[in-house]
């Protein structure tokens, strides 16, 4: 499929724009660090002692400050959702680019871990070069004791080897449990293993103290590589020979060496002040537990939960963070909210489906019996439902859904959630926005699973009728699986079962639709659902078959 300039300079332009001034600053850095210690005077005894090992190390340390600083500013989720709703970011393609914050995040995660290993090769070999190129000349530029000292006990007997171990370690297990299987099939190992950051940066800043790597001092009174009055060597003398004696003259005391000052605080304090005063922040705003006003089960092991907090303010589209001590006092989990508050009822709420094990306990303690396979029960009468926290709301790419006056949501499964809450809100009347058309697909495998929202659909299709707005909302919905079709069969559900379809959507049709119908527009391809469905539409979003409409995509991910 061909590709559009205009419509990839629309979608990967501003993206790959920063990924370019990012991978500029990296390379800069490296070669700079480099070159400063492969050339620099100061250096000139040290590298002689560790050679290209010398260079290496210090160029990936540079690296690895510049990352550890720019890897905490995507996770600072109340400062991106002020920049998102104030007018300092006026320009929707600014939005977009904050929403690919968690792009980001894993960008400098991934440069971490690799220059962190190419740091602690080089590092590696630099001990053993401390060990084997002992100078007794210069014993305080060697961090080994005396000649061939086992290099294992120069790391665990200083303290940039035991901490730097330490790191390793901490690093490996950060990476390994960020992995996707991990993340699906045990949330918990990730979250407490990435949480391990909070002790790696407190190592971190202490990795240097100890001086492993020194530079002299008195360059101007021992200009490097002149000789000493002491040095009586023949490999000394040799080289008394080839610099001649008015170098030698020049050479009025012995060279003076100390290590550097640790410099990783200053890359680093800035953005961990600001992240830990972010966290103080939302620590207290969601010290005071919601109250649970109702609980249903829906189909498909889904439940729905409607709650009640004092002047909590969201906006369509937006997400929430769950903590249930009940559950565990130290994990937070993501929820995007299908209900937003408003000024006749105050109530919001959110679904989950019951997969994995903070969900199984989390339903266990809403419902008596989490399982049970039944129609929408309203759990009002008097119950004890747990203690929990509400933090948030926190911005998202579908908060764009109303900035576009043509729009195209497209939902695969529980990933309907962001979009329910857009739907509320034009049910509810909302007035601001620009939005003048609504497409929106919603791909299940199961029926039932439709039925979570289907009164909503069915409200918002005679509202827009009364209206004389019928073509404002184009709905769409497929289902995979034909069993019990006819289930849908109630009179109330009759605007569905016209727009409910078997199998999966054309999408290159749909999109053809759309565009003919709408040229010379920018419409707005929102996707939350399973990655074969997010591949599809990206790739048709970029593609050059749509003249004078450009798709703008947007993936929803939680930061």
């Amino acid at each position: 499929m061909a590709v559009s300039v205009r419509s990839w300079v629309a979608n990967e332009g501003g993206k790959h724009c920063v990924l370019m001034l990012w991978l500029g600053a990296n390379a800069w850095l490296f070669l700079r660090t480099f070159l400063t210690y492969s050339t620099g005077q100061q250096y000139y005894y040290l590298y002689k002692i560790l050679g290209l090992g010398l260079c290496i190390s210090r160029a990936s340390a540079s690296v690895l400050n510049l990352n550890c600083s720019l890897v905490l500013l995507p996770m600072c989720r109340t400062v991106l959702t002020c920049l998102r709703g104030t007018h300092m970011v006026s320009s929707r393609r600014t939005r977009r680019l904050l929403d690919k914050s968690k792009t980001f995040h894993v960008a400098c995660g991934v440069a971490i871990c690799i220059f962190s290993v190419l740091h602690v090769s080089a590092h590696l070999v630099n001990v053993v070069s401390f060990s084997v190129g002992y100078s007794e000349d210069l014993p305080a530029l060697n961090l080994a004791r005396y000649r061939g000292e086992d290099p294992r006990m120069i790391i665990l007997t200083t303290v940039p080897g035991v901490t730097g171990v330490l790191l390793v370690v901490i690093l490996f297990l950060m990476f390994t449990a960020s992995s996707y299987c991990i993340r699906v099939s045990n949330y918990e190992i990730f979250w407490y293993t990435h949480n391990l950051f909070i002790v790696f940066y407190i190592i971190l800043m202490v990795h240097m103290v100890g001086g492993a790597l020194k530079y002299q001092t008195n360059i101007d009174a021992h200009p490097p590589g002149c000789l000493g009055a002491n040095q009586s060597s023949p490999e000394r003398q040799g080289e008394e020979l080839e610099r001649g004696k008015d170098q030698e003259r020049r050479c009025k005391e012995e060279a003076h060496f100390q290590p550097h000052s640790p410099q990783t605080w200053l890359w680093v304090s800035g953005p961990l002040c600001l992240y830990c005063a972010e966290r103080f922040y939302r620590y207290i705003r969601s010290s005071d537990p919601v109250t649970i006003v109702n609980v249903f089960k829906h189909h498909s092991d889904v439940i729905e939960v409607r709650m009640l907090k004092r002047d909590f303010k969201a906006h369509p589209g937006q997400y929430i963070v769950l903590n249930c001590p009940g559950v565990s006092s130290f994990e937070n989990h993501p929820f995007t909210l299908t209900k937003c508050p408003t000024e006749e009822k105050e109530t919001f709420g959110i679904h989950l489906r019951v997969i994995g094990d903070w969900t199984e306990r989390f339903a266990e303690l809403l419902l008596p019996d989490p399982r049970m396979q039944s129609e929408i029960l309203p759990m009002v009468q008097q119950r004890r439902y747990p203690k929990l926290y509400v933090d948030g709301p926190f911005g998202s790419p579908s908060e764009e859904v109303f900035n576009y006056e043509v729009s195209l949501c497209v939902a695969g499964g529980i990933g309907v959630t962001p979009f329910a809450c857009i739907l509320h809100a034009l049910l509810d009347g909302w007035k601001r926005f620009r939005l003048r058309r609504l497409y929106f697909v919603w791909v299940c495998r199961e029926l039932q699973s439709f039925y979570w929202f289907a009164e909503l659909l069915c409200a918002l299709h005679h509202k827009l009728w009364e209206e004389n707005r019928p073509d404002y909302l184009n709905l769409k919905l497929f289902v995979s699986q034909t069993d019990d079709l006819q289930s849908m069969s109630e009179e109330k559900y009759r605007p569905l079962r016209s727009r409910l379809s078997v199998g999966r959507p054309q999408w290159k049709f749909l999109f053809d639709e759309i565009g003919k119908t709408n040229k010379h527009k920018r419409v707005g391809v929102f996707c939350c659902g399973p990655k074969g469905i997010s591949t599809a539409l990206h790739r048709l979003c970029n593609s050059n078959r749509y003249t004078g409409t450009i798709f703008e995509f947007n993936k929803e991910s939680f930061s």
